[in-house]
């Protein structure tokens, strides 16, 4: 049987503190995308990181970049879809992603674009629900509705690692419950 993650590339999406600042409840979808990229290294899912014009704006914010290692890409980026960052498609292609799982703010621009550019590229997208937030609430609902109805899935960071073990026989299962229960 395949194994599942390898073809996944987990696209974290600039989490800067500049644009944090505007999150309401930022420590919560820090503390999920925490648990996510953890999650990620322990299935062997690749990992990439997009910043917006880090040059200005700053690069991620350390309470995530301490979790990833020094050969995870950082993609800098201008534009609001991920995939037009330089670099990017070489990764994916490289890592033979064909299904991107996303985390990320806000859910109105970047990650909204990034999901629709992804989907007309023909490859999967996951939005991590409980990995993703952005300053106005009431945006969330109706991106989240669109991108479904574009076949995108909509899923939260446990549910989604969960379907990747399969079962209690797998072998990371008992080191991915120690992290469900940090998280």
């Amino acid at each position: 049987m395949p194994n599942p993650v390898n073809h996944l590339g987990l696209l974290i999406i600039d989490f800067q503190d500049i644009f944090l600042q505007a999150i309401p409840d930022y420590k919560i979808i820090l503390k999920r995308t925490q648990f996510a990229l953890k999650a990620a290294e322990l299935l062997g899912i690749s990992i990439g990181v997009t910043e917006q014009l880090p040059e200005k704006l700053g690069v991620t914010t350390t309470d995530l970049s301490k979790f990833w290692n020094s050969k995870t890409p950082i993609f800098n980026k201008s534009t609001f879809s991920a995939l037009e960052a330089e670099g990017i498609s070489r990764w994916i292609e490289s890592e033979q992603i064909d299904h991107l799982l996303i985390a990320g703010i806000e859910s109105s621009i970047c990650i909204y674009q990034t999901a629709v550019h992804a989907l007309s590229l023909d490859l999967g997208v996951t939005i991590l629900s409980d990995c993703i937030s952005e300053r106005r609430i009431e945006d969330r609902s109706p991106v989240l509705e669109q991108l479904l109805t574009m076949q995108a899935h909509v899923l939260p960071s446990e549910t989604i690692f969960y379907s990747l073990l399969g079962n209690a026989e797998h072998s990371k299962f008992h080191e991915f419950t120690q992290l469900v229960k940090q998280a």
